[in-house]
């Protein structure tokens, strides 16, 4: 039952009308009676202890001016989008989608037209056939690079999932990976404090073809790049190397600050639907934005050469795109906020977080280390319990493809995998870190965060 239809409730708190309008306020201090006013809401829903609630009334009032800064960028965004939609004059019939070839698919190209506008791009290829962000990132590597060329990774080893699409250490060997075609792999290692190597860069670039930035952390305890470490990158192997492909795996990161790479000396950056772009709604698809030139590569990789770009039926997902797309700004906004809340109350009881909650973010991922298998187990679970969808399924430890330990993982989303819905996950190793992300409103992503707290409350005597 709602509480401002439930008397015994209201009674129970003792509700004054003056409490109530405070309640409304945007950013009431939330102190004395106030505070237990809001504690008893809580626990008419969720029986939280109280020492969990302290520190959520703590993290609350060191948050606000952070928040107040994620929401400027977020309104900055959302009027770009805005923006790039009326100048494409999306109407009501590019929502209809088509079947088959999906020849003339004008829906399909205001969209791409919206996407390349907002990311600063020439143009972009916005397509659901693309599976995940691994899937497209593939593509967009695949269309760039060819026999003898060489992908240099400038912010370190990629991701997990990435390491398979190389073939490195062997990885799918035979499968018909980048080494399988005869690309040849180079990297220039993060520094000790996770900064790149600039110097190495320089040295490794002229030799390359693609210069591969990832601008999320993966699975390290650093922070994500921003925007002007991205420049930098790209200015330093760009002066080696005239012709180098600025490569970026935007993943994470599209909406978090007020520019996106293009804008700052990429030449491409590749993203999936189902994290911050597609705002919780797009159901699959992924997007490559930049050169023209570059974009039509990939078009053929994605499809066949001589047919490119110009086939791809958008079937009836073309509303649930332009709609994702629409409303992506602000969902990430939201997922920046609740991050912003998971960093400040778990720096409460003393666990060491990635980016702090008072550091600038460049994605909306959110690390806590939690020293042990226990404590890691315990986080993941609070947070399914928080989940909208499957909150009563129990996370449990497992293999998964493209990993090299067992993962556990907390998933409760509407779209199976969405990382822009309220999720965490962690490979069972040392030292025990979970990453969290998302939250398409700040509200149940701040509740999946103090439930993740309480479960490691119930299951562990350290906190």
């Amino acid at each position: 039952m709602c509480p401002r239809n439930d008397k015994a409730f209201y009674a129970k708190c003792q509700f004054s009308r003056k409490e109530e309008l405070a309640l409304q306020c945007k950013n009431p201090k939330i102190t004395g009676r106030n505070y237990h006013v809001i504690m008893s809401i809580l626990n008419h829903f969720f029986d939280y202890k109280p020492e969990v609630l302290a520190l959520d009334e703590k993290a609350m009032e060191m948050c606000q001016p952070y928040f107040r800064q994620m929401e400027e960028i977020r309104d900055f965004n959302q009027l770009k989008m805005l923006k790039a939609f009326a100048d494409t004059q999306m109407s009501s019939t590019d929502m209809l989608g088509t079947t088959g070839y999906g020849l003339w698919d004008t829906g399909r190209a205001k969209l791409e037209q919206i996407f390349a506008q907002v990311m600063g791009a020439e143009d972009a290829l916005v397509r659901s056939q693309f599976q995940s962000g691994t899937h497209t990132l593939a593509v967009a590597l695949f269309g760039l690079l060819r026999a003898g060329d060489t992908l240099l990774a400038a912010t370190g080893r990629p991701y997990d999932t990435l390491e398979g699409v190389i073939g490195l250490d062997g990885k799918g060997k035979g499968t018909g990976t980048l080494m399988d075609y005869g690309v040849n792999y180079d990297e220039a290692p993060l520094k000790a404090d996770f900064t790149p190597d600039y110097d190495l860069i320089a040295q490794k670039a002229p030799g390359a073809k693609v210069c591969h930035i990832q601008r999320s952390r993966g699975y390290l305890q650093r922070n994500a790049f921003d925007l002007s470490t991205i420049r930098k990158i790209a200015d330093t192997a760009r002066a080696a190397n005239p012709e180098i492909i600025i490569f970026v795996d935007n993943c994470y990161g599209e909406f978090t600050q007020t520019q996106e790479p293009c804008q700052v000396g990429a030449d491409i950056a590749v993203g999936s639907l189902i994290k911050n772009p597609g705002g919780g709604i797009t159901p699959t698809g992924g997007y490559i934005a930049g050169r023209r030139d570059l974009i039509e590569s990939c078009a053929y990789r994605l499809t066949t050469p001589g047919t490119g770009r110009e086939i791809g039926c958008t079937l009836g997902n073309n509303r649930e795109l332009f709609m994702g797309t629409f409303h992506a700004p602000n969902v990430t906004g939201e997922a920046l906020k609740t991050a912003v809340f998971t960093a400040a109350l778990f720096e409460g009881f003393g666990f060491d977080v990635t980016p702090r909650y008072d550091e600038p973010r460049a994605d909306i991922i959110q690390a806590v280390q939690l020293r042990e298998r226990e404590a890691l187990c315990a986080f993941i679970r609070g947070i399914q319990q928080g989940a909208p969808v499957d909150s009563f399924v129990v996370p449990e430890p497992s293999p998964m493809p493209g990993y090299d330990c067992d993962v556990i993982m907390a998933s409760g989303s509407f779209t199976f995998g969405s990382s822009i819905e309220l999720s965490a996950d962690a490979p069972l190793r040392e030292p025990f870190a979970a990453w969290m992300q998302g939250g398409v409103n700040f509200n149940s992503g701040r509740l999946g965060a103090i439930l993740a707290a309480q479960s490691m409350l119930l299951s562990l005597i350290h906190i």
